[in-house]
């Protein structure tokens, strides 16, 4: 057996350390949920002194049964997703794709973005059948669910029309800039990255998610001087306070800010107003802006997609303009796992969540200083942390 030089041979390293990567974030992530699972379900026949006064313990309980049922899902999703990751890259998927793309379409434009629209396509395939049973299994036996499976499909079809529509362009032209623009070709994608994104934050909020969710402006003048006032506090303008029908597809109650410029606005679910006492929906609210006062939103975001737009134009360049080997696939993979944004852009009310405003760390301590507790029920009933 001939000696394998593995200092000489980046491929072989590559791979090594992208395998022992994932198994050692497998293994983390496995070790962390199990932790809370382990905590929630020790802790599930008490309700916590400080809301003993104001929660049952009927409804400790079924909120600790959700959690649990939310966290052993989440394994199965990270198994699922550890083993579909392994299938394309070191067991060869992308590769037999590639390879089976290749004779009919041939070595072009053409064939790699069928390249690119088969992997989000399989890939989306695998991810539904989890999906169903999150929305009308998991869901549905806590009571959240109001999604039909009509709406189900109608959404995913929007969301994948959509989807191409936007991300088709978008990758056909960072594909043109790899081959036309030089050595630089990565800084030149990079900035048409950062550009679409940007665009994203304006056309998001007034053209895409109108096509799932109604928006109404809010229409009660007391709820409205009230979150006014918390923002005034906060320093944050918003260009309008907006009521989504959220009650269509799930009982659960949330308050989001999204937007940039002019399309920046605040947007609460009517299960939300249906549900809180104002100053309870204060509270949410403060909890939101805590975000923008601890990282505002434009840092963010420009940090966040800096990272990902980055690694996405650099892994796609081996891959799609040399010769595949493992390791380029699993570049290839965890691009576009950071560029999921750029296939599904309008995943409807959650995206906007997850997508367009900071992500939930450490907001907390934020809310405190802006937002003052108006009535001791109001801290007893919404717990922050």
């Amino acid at each position: 057996m001939p000696d394998v030089n593995l200092s000489s041979n980046p491929s072989i390293l590559l791979t090594m350390a992208f395998a022992a990567a994932l198994v050692l974030g497998l293994l983390l992530k496995f070790w962390l949920s199990s932790r809370q699972i382990r905590h929630v379900a020790q802790h599930r026949g008490q309700v916590p002194a400080a809301f003993a006064e104001t929660i049952t313990l009927s409804a400790h309980q079924k909120a600790a049964d959700y959690t649990l049922a939310k966290a052993r899902l989440g394994l199965l999703e990270m198994a699922l997703g550890t083993a579909v990751l392994l299938g394309w890259t070191l067991l060869g998927g992308l590769s037999a794709l590639n390879q089976w793309l290749l004779p009919g379409l041939g070595s072009g434009m053409t064939q790699q973005l069928a390249l690119l629209a088969g992997f989000v396509l399989i890939s989306g395939v695998i991810d539904l059948p989890l999906s169903w049973y999150q929305t009308f299994v998991l869901e549905e036996r806590f009571g959240f669910n109001k999604m039909t499976f009509k709406l189900w499909l109608l959404d995913l079809l929007k969301s994948s029309l959509i989807g191409a529509l936007v991300g088709l362009p978008i990758a056909a032209l960072i594909l043109w800039m790899m081959a036309a623009s030089g050595g630089l070709w990565w800084l030149w994608a990079w900035g048409v990255w950062m550009g679409f994104n940007l665009l994203l934050l304006v056309i998001y909020p007034t053209l895409i998610a109108p096509i799932f969710n109604k928006f109404t402006p809010l229409e009660d003048a007391t709820l409205k001087q009230r979150v006014t006032a918390l923002m005034q506090r906060c320093g944050f303008s918003a260009k309008g306070l907006f009521v989504m029908d959220g009650s269509k597809r799930s009982a659960h109650a949330n308050a989001y800010f999204t937007g940039f410029g002019a399309a920046k606005r605040v947007v609460f679910y009517d299960t939300l107003l249906s549900k809180l006492s104002p100053a309870e929906v204060d509270a949410v609210l403060a909890h939101e802006l805590g975000h923008f006062k601890h990282r505002p939103v434009l840092r963010c975001w420009a940090g966040w997609r800096s990272r990902s737009g980055f690694t996405a134009v650099w892994a796609c360049s081996p891959m799609l303009l040399a010769p595949m080997m493992p390791w380029r696939c699993c570049c290839f993979c965890w691009s576009c796992r950071f560029s999921v944004f750029l296939w599904h852009p309008s995943l409807p009310s959650c995206h906007a969540n997850t997508s367009l405003r900071p992500m939930p760390m450490r907001s907390g301590r934020p809310a405190d200083k802006i937002w003052p507790p108006p009535c001791s029920s109001c801290t007893r009933t919404m717990p922050r942390p």
